[in-house]
């Protein structure tokens, strides 16, 4: 039988508490307004943020957001805005979307790729204008994301191109990102009269007032395998924004505890632990974020390699995997996956799943056994447990699709 005894999950387990931030990384907007509420603050990619809150332990706000609600600061994320008609060719040189293709008001995931085909960073990218791009990418690679798109700009500009950028920090703007199904009718009710998330789709993104406060861009997005959205603030708003968040008393605040078990069962990668510049985007499960007309044009970094490797194949892949048997103790990053006595690959991710009430973690190994429903043990402890590949996502995704025509 499955018992949720929980600990810090996968990343975050090495995570310094501290009661004060002195020294324990840059404070957000919100940093004051999480120590009044009860959060238990750790040093996180050099930010002081919440792990969790004193109102409920990570599995309860990891319940209350699948089934309600939740609130998180994500305002360490990297936000960068690029101008100019050639912005998106711009940015297409770093990556592997079709960002020319996408249309105005959308956006789509993607990555940064190195020369041998290894993921830098994984992004979102909204396009806003044919000539504004608005972007989202990793706390933990900000200093290397930023040299990726000032490189790609100033190489444009040598030639003569049209295109600037602009990176946003934390002291001026803030990101919340509030996941759940509850969200989009609580978050109406805030809205600006005018405005409507009835047409707002999975990846799409716009302007509006919110809670009285104008020029908020809210994007149908979040990394919880919910419905929910990504709220960029001014930083001197963040806090009243989060109060009329939670004035109805429905939505509630959470940490990182929850946000990382949330994104484990979501099927969805943490850089620097399920992928990094190692990986290719064919051996992490992403072939799909390299795009139809980049696979034509082949003029993004690593393109050879990776289309190569959509030829001939890989020899690991990315898969979910579950534990099976009685009371198995939760398989950790670092844990060897084995098969008839041989090592075949290693955990990424794990944790106990309080959505699934099973051991859930995702991980690489050898092509041959990436089929769902294919045995393998891991070692913990120096003892072999029962597990088996399986399907991605752990709990069904939940995103406010458009409709198919």
């Amino acid at each position: 039988m499955f018992r949720l005894s929980y600990r810090l999950p996968t990343a975050l387990g090495g995570l310094r508490h501290s009661s004060s931030a002195a020294g324990e990384g840059q404070r957000t907007a919100l940093y004051d307004f999480h120590v009044q509420k009860g959060g238990k603050i750790v040093n996180f990619g050099g930010y002081a943020l919440p792990v969790q809150y004193s109102d409920q332990s990570i599995i309860a706000s990891h319940l209350h957001t699948r089934q309600v609600g939740s609130i998180f600061d994500v305002s360490h994320m990297l936000q960068t805005r690029i101008f100019g008609k050639d912005a998106a060719a711009c940015l297409e040189s770093v990556c592997t979307a079709d960002i020319l293709g996408t249309p105005e008001g959308s956006g789509s995931l993607t990555v940064f790729t190195n020369e041998a085909g290894g993921i830098l960073d994984d992004l979102i990218v909204n396009k806003v204008s044919e000539k504004e791009l608005y972007v989202v990418s990793n706390a933990a690679m900000k200093e290397q994301d930023m040299g990726i798109m000032k490189t790609a700009v100033d190489n444009f500009k040598s030639q003569g191109k049209d295109v600037t950028i602009e990176f946003l920090t934390p002291t001026d703007q803030s990101l919340v990102a509030v996941q759940g199904p509850q969200v989009a009718k609580e978050l109406s009710k805030l809205l600006a009269k005018e405005a409507s998330l009835d047409q707002l789709y999975f990846m799409s993104s716009f302007i509006t007032t919110l809670a009285g406060i104008p020029n908020v861009r809210i994007t149908r997005c979040g990394y919880t395998g919910e419905d929910g959205v990504e709220i960029s603030v001014e930083s001197r708003q963040a806090q009243k924004l989060t109060e009329s968040l939670l004035e109805s008393g429905v939505l509630k605040l959470a940490g990182l505890g929850a946000r990382d078990s949330l994104r484990l069962e979501a099927g969805l990668c943490l850089y620097g632990s399920d992928i990094d510049a190692k990986t290719t985007p064919v051996e992490a499960a992403l072939a799909w974020l390299v795009t139809k007309r980049r696979r034509t044009t082949r003029d993004f970094p690593g393109a050879d390699v990776i289309l190569g490797q959509l030829k001939e194949g890989v020899s690991r892949r990315r898969v979910g995997l579950q534990m099976l048997g009685t009371k198995p103790p939760p398989a950790r990053s670092g844990v060897a996956i084995f098969s008839q006595g041989e090592q075949v690959g290693q955990v990424t991710s794990g944790c106990p799943s309080p959505s699934a009430g099973r051991n859930i973690a995702m991980g690489y190994v050898a092509e041959n056994l990436k089929a769902p429903g294919t045995k393998v043990e891991f070692k913990v402890r120096d003892k072999l447990y029962e597990a088996e590949v399986t399907k991605m996502p752990f709990v069904k995704a939940n995103y406010y699709n458009r409709p198919k025509k």
